[in-house]
C-alpha cells in the first residue's frame, strides 16, 4: 500500500520525534549520568559502587538495549497507524 505525500510527511515527522526522544534519553543516561552528573551521584551506592560509575559502565548499556526495544515496538505501532506495516 502506498502512502500519499501528506501521510509520508506526517510519518517521517513522527519517526524523527521518536528518534529525538530516544537520543535524548540515551545522552542523558550515558553522558549526563555517567559523566556530567557523576559527582552528584557519588553518594548513592548500587551494586557495590556509586551510581554514577554504574551508569557509566552498565546503566548506559542497559538503557541503550531498552531504547532499542522501545524504538522497535513504537515503530511497529507507527507503521500500523500509517498503513506501511509488514504483513
Amino acid at each position: 500500500m502506498s502512502v500519499n505525500k501528506h501521510d509520508s510527511t506526517s510519518y517521517w515527522k513522527a519517526n524523527v520525534r521518536i528518534i529525538t526522544i530516544c537520543l535524548v534519553v540515551w545522552a542523558l543516561c550515558s553522558y549526563g549520568f555517567g559523566i556530567v552528573l557523576r559527582p552528584l551521584l557519588a553518594g548513592i551506592h548500587i551494586g557495590g559502587t556509586d551510581l554514577g560509575f554504574w551508569f557509566a559502565q552498565q546503566g548506559s548499556i542497559l538503557t541503550f538495549i531498552a531504547i532499542i526495544f522501545f524504538y522497535s515496538w513504537r515503530m511497529n505501532k507507527l507503521d500500523e497507524e500509517f498503513g506501511v506495516h509488514e504483513e
